[in-house]
């Protein structure tokens, strides 16, 4: 799980930046918050404004980050009162990513603790051992939050631990994600279908231990080498 754990989130870096290391300092607004408001989406991987940002801001003040005392007094109106349209916040979130390294190392902490460390607990309960199943697992945690249960109730596999074949279970939910993708009423969900139809790809592919490289993830193909860019 580990050795393989760069190019998974290389392939959902690609996902959410374009880019396989991420992009720290990319900060974007989205009308993809509760009742469709609009929110910050921040950092390596994004985070939203609306879910776990607050968390990533208290990680940084902690650590004595260079802008901590400039993020202060956000604490606690980020995440209760709208800061999508604050100029002053989100040039601080920019350069804070842009020029003091502790944000960044504080971003890669935050994001495996609030997404992957929980991902990769969610798979090991369930008995997933595919690096493949890993991948779409840790996806569902940083796109969605979670792998949702709404989901889940819409096919009848099983998971391994319940006693299921965890390809067929895999297949069914990538399935069951991408129709619920597509035809989502927001477009902005909609857009996002690139995701699965990579995921479809690798599993067309038998490639249930991302061994087969290049992996093309959203345009960008990673080869042997972890984290180059093909193009």
């Amino acid at each position: 799980m580990t050795s393989l754990k760069p190019l998974i989130q290389q392939i959902v870096n690609i996902f959410e930046t374009g880019k396989p290391a991420g992009d720290y300092a990319m900060l974007a607004t989205h009308a993809d918050g509760r009742g469709g408001s609009r929110q910050i989406t921040y950092g390596r991987s994004q985070t939203t404004e609306q879910g776990n940002l607050v968390t990533l801001i208290e990680m940084y003040v902690e650590a004595g980050g260079r802008y901590a005392d400039d993020f202060i007094p956000y604490l606690s109106l980020i995440g209760e009162k709208p800061l999508v349209d604050n100029s002053h916040f989100k040039q601080l979130l920019v350069m804070a990513a842009e020029l003091d390294p502790l944000m960044c190392q504080t971003q890669d902490q935050f994001f495996d603790q609030a997404y992957w460390n929980p991902a990769m607990a969610w798979c090991a309960q369930r008995g997933f051992k595919h690096p493949l199943s890993w991948l779409v697992i840790y996806d569902s945690f940083i796109h969605s939050g979670r792998v949702a249960m709404y989901l889940r109730k819409r096919f009848r596999a099983q998971p391994p631990s319940a006693g299921g074949q965890e390809e067929a279970w895999l297949s069914a939910y990538v399935n069951t994600r991408h129709d619920w993708l597509a035809n989502h009423p927001f477009a902005l969900l909609r857009n996002t279908t690139y995701r699965t139809e990579t995921f479809k790809r690798l599993i067309n592919k038998d490639n249930w231990d991302l061994s087969q490289r290049p992996i093309q993830a959203h345009g960008v193909l990673l080869d042997e080498s972890l984290g180059v860019e093909k193009g």
